[in-house]
Protein backbone atom coordinates (compact mmCIF):
# COMPACT_ATOMS: atom_id res chain seq x y z
CA UNK A 1 0.00 0.00 0.00
CA UNK A 2 1.28 3.42 -1.09
CA UNK A 3 1.21 6.60 1.06
CA UNK A 4 -1.33 8.23 -2.00
CA UNK A 5 -3.52 5.23 -0.74
CA UNK A 6 -2.79 6.23 2.70
CA UNK A 7 -0.42 3.21 3.66
CA UNK A 8 3.11 3.66 5.00
CA UNK A 9 5.53 1.91 2.43
CA UNK A 10 7.91 -0.41 3.78
CA UNK A 11 6.71 -0.57 7.41
CA UNK A 12 7.38 -3.52 9.06
CA UNK A 13 4.31 -5.32 10.30
CA UNK A 14 5.14 -3.91 14.35
CA UNK A 15 5.13 -0.58 12.66
CA UNK A 16 1.81 -1.64 10.37
CA UNK A 17 0.01 -2.74 13.29
CA UNK A 18 1.13 0.42 15.22
CA UNK A 19 -0.22 2.80 12.18
CA UNK A 20 -3.34 0.48 12.38
CA UNK A 21 -3.91 1.02 15.68
CA UNK A 22 -3.22 4.83 15.47
CA UNK A 23 -5.96 5.35 12.99
CA UNK A 24 -8.63 3.15 15.31
CA UNK A 25 -7.96 4.96 18.04
CA UNK A 26 -8.43 8.52 15.87
CA UNK A 27 -11.26 6.90 14.79
CA UNK A 28 -13.11 6.53 17.77
CA UNK A 29 -11.79 10.09 19.15
CA UNK A 30 -13.59 11.09 16.42
CA UNK A 31 -17.05 9.22 17.23
CA UNK A 32 -16.79 9.89 20.87
CA UNK A 33 -16.68 13.96 20.02
CA UNK A 34 -20.51 14.19 19.62
CA UNK A 35 -22.03 12.23 22.38
CA UNK A 36 -19.51 13.61 24.85
CA UNK A 37 -20.21 16.72 24.19
CA UNK A 38 -23.98 15.90 24.70
CA UNK A 39 -23.01 14.58 27.88
CA UNK A 40 -21.95 17.94 28.76
CA UNK A 41 -25.16 19.67 28.55
CA UNK A 42 -26.91 21.35 31.28
CA UNK A 43 -30.58 22.23 31.25
CA UNK A 44 -29.88 21.31 27.64
CA UNK A 45 -27.12 23.43 26.74
CA UNK A 46 -23.67 23.59 26.82
CA UNK A 47 -22.74 25.89 29.88
CA UNK A 48 -19.30 26.53 28.50
CA UNK A 49 -18.19 29.15 25.71
CA UNK A 50 -17.40 26.94 22.68
CA UNK A 51 -14.23 29.72 21.77
CA UNK A 52 -13.01 28.30 25.11
CA UNK A 53 -13.03 24.77 23.99
CA UNK A 54 -11.54 25.52 21.23
CA UNK A 55 -9.22 27.77 22.45
CA UNK A 56 -7.98 25.36 25.18
CA UNK A 57 -7.98 22.50 23.03
CA UNK A 58 -5.24 24.19 20.74
CA UNK A 59 -3.26 25.47 23.87
CA UNK A 60 -3.59 21.21 24.68
CA UNK A 61 -1.96 20.61 21.71
CA UNK A 62 0.78 23.25 21.97
CA UNK A 63 2.09 21.99 25.35
CA UNK A 64 1.97 18.55 23.91
CA UNK A 65 4.07 19.68 21.51
CA UNK A 66 6.56 21.27 23.35
CA UNK A 67 7.26 18.77 25.96
CA UNK A 68 7.44 16.31 22.93
CA UNK A 69 10.65 18.48 21.74
CA UNK A 70 11.63 18.83 25.46
CA UNK A 71 11.80 15.47 26.70
CA UNK A 72 13.90 14.86 23.73
CA UNK A 73 10.91 12.14 21.80
CA UNK A 74 11.69 13.51 18.28
CA UNK A 75 14.93 15.47 18.25
CA UNK A 76 15.11 19.11 17.35
CA UNK A 77 17.11 20.26 13.92
CA UNK A 78 20.49 20.86 14.27
CA UNK A 79 21.31 24.60 13.98
CA UNK A 80 19.88 27.56 14.95
CA UNK A 81 15.77 27.19 14.91
CA UNK A 82 14.30 27.26 10.92
CA UNK A 83 12.06 29.87 12.32
CA UNK A 84 11.39 31.45 8.73
CA UNK A 85 9.53 27.94 8.38
CA UNK A 86 7.26 28.67 10.53
CA UNK A 87 5.44 31.61 8.61
CA UNK A 88 3.68 29.19 6.28
CA UNK A 89 1.38 27.69 9.05
CA UNK A 90 -0.19 31.13 9.84
CA UNK A 91 -2.44 30.22 6.79
CA UNK A 92 -3.38 27.02 8.22
CA UNK A 93 -4.09 27.90 11.11
CA UNK A 94 -5.97 30.64 9.34
CA UNK A 95 -7.78 28.19 7.72
CA UNK A 96 -8.63 25.99 9.86
CA UNK A 97 -9.89 29.11 12.27
CA UNK A 98 -12.17 29.97 9.20
CA UNK A 99 -13.81 26.55 9.14
CA UNK A 100 -14.35 26.07 13.02
CA UNK A 101 -16.48 29.86 12.68
CA UNK A 102 -18.35 28.86 9.15
CA UNK A 103 -19.85 26.24 10.90
CA UNK A 104 -21.38 28.12 13.51
CA UNK A 105 -22.69 30.97 10.96
CA UNK A 106 -23.95 28.40 8.50
CA UNK A 107 -26.82 27.39 11.28
CA UNK A 108 -28.21 30.29 11.02
CA UNK A 109 -29.05 29.76 7.12
CA UNK A 110 -29.75 26.48 7.22
CA UNK A 111 -31.23 23.57 9.31
CA UNK A 112 -29.12 21.44 11.04
CA UNK A 113 -30.21 17.93 9.39
CA UNK A 114 -29.38 19.76 5.57
CA UNK A 115 -25.63 21.15 7.19
CA UNK A 116 -24.71 17.33 8.39
CA UNK A 117 -26.56 16.35 5.00
CA UNK A 118 -24.73 18.63 2.81
CA UNK A 119 -21.38 18.77 4.61
CA UNK A 120 -20.63 15.80 2.77
CA UNK A 121 -19.67 17.45 -0.38
CA UNK A 122 -15.97 18.75 1.23
CA UNK A 123 -15.27 14.70 0.58
CA UNK A 124 -15.41 15.72 -2.91
CA UNK A 125 -13.52 19.31 -2.72
CA UNK A 126 -10.78 17.61 -0.52
CA UNK A 127 -10.40 14.72 -2.94
CA UNK A 128 -10.44 17.31 -5.90
CA UNK A 129 -8.16 19.45 -4.44
CA UNK A 130 -5.45 16.90 -3.50
CA UNK A 131 -5.11 15.86 -7.01
CA UNK A 132 -4.65 19.07 -8.08
CA UNK A 133 -2.09 20.54 -5.40
CA UNK A 134 -0.76 16.98 -4.75
CA UNK A 135 -0.39 16.10 -8.12
CA UNK A 136 -1.92 12.55 -7.71
CA UNK A 137 -4.47 10.95 -10.13
CA UNK A 138 -7.55 8.49 -8.56
CA UNK A 139 -8.58 6.05 -10.27
CA UNK A 140 -11.95 4.97 -10.95
CA UNK A 141 -12.05 2.69 -8.70
CA UNK A 142 -11.04 4.84 -6.03
CA UNK A 143 -13.52 7.98 -7.53
CA UNK A 144 -16.09 5.17 -6.85
CA UNK A 145 -15.18 4.75 -3.34
CA UNK A 146 -15.66 8.62 -2.43
CA UNK A 147 -18.51 9.03 -3.79
CA UNK A 148 -19.65 5.94 -1.86
CA UNK A 149 -18.05 7.73 1.14
CA UNK A 150 -19.90 10.93 0.62
CA UNK A 151 -23.45 9.01 0.09
CA UNK A 152 -22.53 6.76 3.34
CA UNK A 153 -22.27 10.40 5.18
CA UNK A 154 -25.42 11.78 3.90
CA UNK A 155 -27.39 8.85 4.56
CA UNK A 156 -26.41 8.66 7.92
CA UNK A 157 -27.13 12.00 8.43
CA UNK A 158 -30.07 12.34 7.27
CA UNK A 159 -32.19 9.66 9.39
CA UNK A 160 -29.14 7.32 11.20
CA UNK A 161 -30.33 7.89 14.63
CA UNK A 162 -33.48 8.52 16.06
CA UNK A 163 -35.30 9.39 19.70
CA UNK A 164 -36.88 6.13 21.03
CA UNK A 165 -40.38 6.12 20.04
CA UNK A 166 -40.69 8.45 17.47
CA UNK A 167 -40.54 7.80 14.02
CA UNK A 168 -39.03 11.11 12.82
CA UNK A 169 -34.80 10.75 12.17
CA UNK A 170 -32.66 13.03 14.38
CA UNK A 171 -29.63 14.38 13.33
CA UNK A 172 -27.18 13.10 15.35
CA UNK A 173 -26.04 15.18 19.14
CA UNK A 174 -23.96 17.90 17.59
CA UNK A 175 -26.38 18.84 15.41
CA UNK A 176 -29.44 18.43 17.57
CA UNK A 177 -31.60 21.51 17.68
CA UNK A 178 -35.36 22.55 18.26
CA UNK A 179 -37.63 21.34 15.36
CA UNK A 180 -37.20 22.68 12.44
CA UNK A 181 -38.18 22.34 8.76
CA UNK A 182 -35.73 21.66 6.48
CA UNK A 183 -34.37 24.42 4.91
CA UNK A 184 -31.23 26.59 2.71
CA UNK A 185 -31.13 29.84 1.76
CA UNK A 186 -29.06 31.13 -1.17
CA UNK A 187 -26.35 32.56 0.85
CA UNK A 188 -26.13 29.47 3.22
CA UNK A 189 -25.56 27.59 0.15
CA UNK A 190 -22.65 29.86 -1.02
CA UNK A 191 -21.94 29.52 2.37
CA UNK A 192 -21.66 25.72 2.38
CA UNK A 193 -19.73 25.92 -0.86
CA UNK A 194 -16.74 28.23 0.38
CA UNK A 195 -17.24 25.70 3.77
CA UNK A 196 -16.53 22.96 2.10
CA UNK A 197 -14.17 24.50 -0.23
CA UNK A 198 -11.76 25.64 2.87
CA UNK A 199 -12.12 22.49 4.38
CA UNK A 200 -10.25 20.83 1.63
CA UNK A 201 -8.04 23.55 1.02
CA UNK A 202 -6.95 23.49 4.79
CA UNK A 203 -6.14 19.57 4.67
CA UNK A 204 -4.52 19.56 1.28
CA UNK A 205 -2.50 22.72 1.88
CA UNK A 206 -1.12 21.47 5.61
CA UNK A 207 -0.65 18.14 3.97
CA UNK A 208 1.85 19.75 0.97
CA UNK A 209 3.32 21.89 3.48
CA UNK A 210 3.91 19.29 6.12
CA UNK A 211 6.13 16.95 3.47
CA UNK A 212 7.98 19.10 1.40
CA UNK A 213 9.27 20.82 4.85
CA UNK A 214 12.54 18.30 6.57
CA UNK A 215 11.21 19.09 9.89
CA UNK A 216 10.28 17.38 13.02
CA UNK A 217 6.39 16.82 12.75
CA UNK A 218 6.20 17.84 16.48
CA UNK A 219 7.87 21.46 15.30
CA UNK A 220 5.79 21.52 12.57
CA UNK A 221 3.28 20.57 14.68
CA UNK A 222 4.85 23.63 17.49
CA UNK A 223 4.21 26.18 14.71
CA UNK A 224 0.72 25.36 13.57
CA UNK A 225 -0.18 25.64 17.12
CA UNK A 226 1.28 28.84 17.63
CA UNK A 227 -0.80 30.56 15.56
CA UNK A 228 -3.73 28.52 15.89
CA UNK A 229 -3.47 30.14 19.78
CA UNK A 230 -3.06 33.26 19.01
CA UNK A 231 -5.85 33.10 16.44
CA UNK A 232 -8.27 31.59 18.70
CA UNK A 233 -7.42 33.36 21.77
CA UNK A 234 -8.73 36.55 19.37
CA UNK A 235 -11.80 35.21 18.55
CA UNK A 236 -12.52 34.36 22.39
CA UNK A 237 -11.13 37.81 23.48
CA UNK A 238 -13.47 39.61 20.65
CA UNK A 239 -16.75 36.89 21.68
CA UNK A 240 -18.06 39.90 23.82
CA UNK A 241 -19.49 38.97 26.84
CA UNK A 242 -19.59 35.29 28.33
CA UNK A 243 -18.75 32.63 30.75
CA UNK A 244 -15.00 32.76 32.17
CA UNK A 245 -12.79 30.77 30.18
CA UNK A 246 -12.78 27.50 32.46
CA UNK A 247 -16.47 28.64 33.52
CA UNK A 248 -19.18 26.27 32.91
CA UNK A 249 -16.52 23.19 32.91
CA UNK A 250 -16.45 19.56 33.90
CA UNK A 251 -15.02 16.59 33.88
CA UNK A 252 -16.83 15.62 30.65
CA UNK A 253 -15.84 18.77 28.97
CA UNK A 254 -12.72 18.32 30.14
CA UNK A 255 -12.07 14.85 28.00
CA UNK A 256 -13.70 16.28 25.47
CA UNK A 257 -10.68 18.77 25.67
CA UNK A 258 -8.03 16.61 26.00
CA UNK A 259 -9.32 14.13 23.25
CA UNK A 260 -9.81 16.46 20.77
CA UNK A 261 -5.94 17.70 21.49
CA UNK A 262 -4.69 13.56 20.88
CA UNK A 263 -6.67 13.39 18.07
CA UNK A 264 -5.44 16.52 16.55
CA UNK A 265 -2.12 15.12 17.10
CA UNK A 266 -2.52 11.90 15.53
CA UNK A 267 -4.52 13.34 12.44
CA UNK A 268 -0.86 15.65 11.41
CA UNK A 269 0.79 11.91 11.37
CA UNK A 270 -1.78 10.71 9.45
CA UNK A 271 -1.50 13.90 6.86
CA UNK A 272 2.19 13.41 7.31
CA UNK A 273 2.86 10.15 6.59
CA UNK A 274 -0.40 9.39 5.10
CA UNK A 275 -2.31 11.31 3.47
CA UNK A 276 -5.68 13.59 3.07
CA UNK A 277 -7.68 10.63 1.71
CA UNK A 278 -7.05 8.81 4.49
CA UNK A 279 -7.94 11.29 6.82
CA UNK A 280 -11.67 11.52 5.04
CA UNK A 281 -11.74 7.53 5.38
CA UNK A 282 -10.93 8.24 9.27
CA UNK A 283 -13.74 10.68 9.98
CA UNK A 284 -16.15 9.01 7.75
CA UNK A 285 -15.59 5.58 9.77
CA UNK A 286 -15.94 7.68 12.92
CA UNK A 287 -20.09 7.84 12.12
CA UNK A 288 -20.06 4.31 13.23
CA UNK A 289 -18.50 4.70 16.26
CA UNK A 290 -20.73 7.81 17.11
CA UNK A 291 -24.16 6.04 15.82
CA UNK A 292 -23.22 2.62 18.35
CA UNK A 293 -22.36 5.48 21.31
CA UNK A 294 -25.35 7.48 20.96
CA UNK A 295 -26.82 4.57 21.11
CA UNK A 296 -25.65 3.24 24.09
CA UNK A 297 -24.93 6.63 26.21
CA UNK A 298 -27.74 8.62 25.03
CA UNK A 299 -30.23 5.87 24.39
CA UNK A 300 -30.91 6.74 20.77
CA UNK A 301 -32.26 4.15 18.21
CA UNK A 302 -30.03 3.07 14.92
CA UNK A 303 -32.43 3.25 12.26
CA UNK A 304 -31.77 1.17 8.68
CA UNK A 305 -30.32 4.41 6.89
CA UNK A 306 -27.05 3.58 9.99
CA UNK A 307 -26.66 -0.04 8.60
CA UNK A 308 -27.11 1.47 4.97
CA UNK A 309 -24.47 4.38 5.85
CA UNK A 310 -22.31 1.14 7.31
CA UNK A 311 -22.00 -0.80 4.22
CA UNK A 312 -21.49 1.92 2.21
CA UNK A 313 -18.41 3.01 4.08
CA UNK A 314 -17.19 -0.79 3.89
CA UNK A 315 -18.11 -0.76 0.31
CA UNK A 316 -15.97 2.39 0.00
CA UNK A 317 -13.08 1.36 1.44
CA UNK A 318 -13.36 -2.08 0.13
CA UNK A 319 -13.12 -0.59 -3.34
CA UNK A 320 -9.97 2.16 -1.98
CA UNK A 321 -8.16 -0.04 -0.89
CA UNK A 322 -8.74 -3.25 -2.48
CA UNK A 323 -6.76 -5.33 -4.25
CA UNK A 324 -6.41 -3.56 -7.89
Amino acid sequence: MSVEDGGMPGLSRPRQARWTLMLLLSTAMYGAHAPLLALCHVDGRVPFRPSSAVLLTELTKLLLCAFSLLVGWQAWPQGAPPWRQAAPFALSALLYGANNNLVIYLQRYMDPSTYQVLSNLKIGSTAVLYCLCLRHRLSVRQGLALLLLMAAGACYAAGGLQVPGNTLPRPPPAAAASPMPLHITPLGLLLLILYCLISGLSSVYTELLMKRQQLPLALQNLFLYTFGVLLNLGLHAGGGPGPGLLEGFSGWAALVVLSQALNGLLMSVVVKHGSSITRLFVVSCSLVVNAVLSAVLLRLQLTAAFFLATLLIGLAMRLYYGSR
